[in-house]
């Protein structure tokens, strides 16, 4: 049973900045394109942030370049965002999501999804 676990999310100021988590287990890790989406309220997912199988190369939505840091540890099987400066419109549920095939961007549906972490961003 393939299970993605984020974790990390939280009340923060902003201009502050938070590091996600999300921790699989059940499948092969290192075979799998991770990324993240978010989805705040009364508004469609989008994508974030995605990295290949070996971190080798990734993508990030425009809206959080220079902000934002995807990276992973495929001997912990986890997968990071490093959040910086964050702004209120980052405010949003961050999902983490594996597929098997790269590049992953706001077409893909992905393989698996985590539940979710709730991000605030506060003034």
């Amino acid at each position: 049973q393939v299970q993605l676990v984020e974790s990390g999310g939280g009340l923060v100021q902003a201009g502050g900045s938070l590091r996600l988590s999300c921790a699989a287990s059940g499948l092969t890790f290192s075979t799998y394109a991770m990324g993240w989406f978010r989805q705040a309220p009364e508004k469609e997912r989008e994508f974030v942030s995605a990295i290949s199988w070996t971190g080798g190369s990734i993508h990030h939505a425009d809206s959080v370049k220079g902000r934002f840091t995807i990276s992973r540890d495929n001997a912990k099987n986890t997968v990071y965002l490093q959040m910086d400066n964050l702004k209120l419109e980052d405010t949003a549920v961050y999902f983490c999501v594996a597929q098997t095939k790269w590049p992953m961007g706001s077409w893909s549906r992905g393989d698996y999804w985590g539940q979710g972490t709730q991000v605030t961003v506060s003034s």
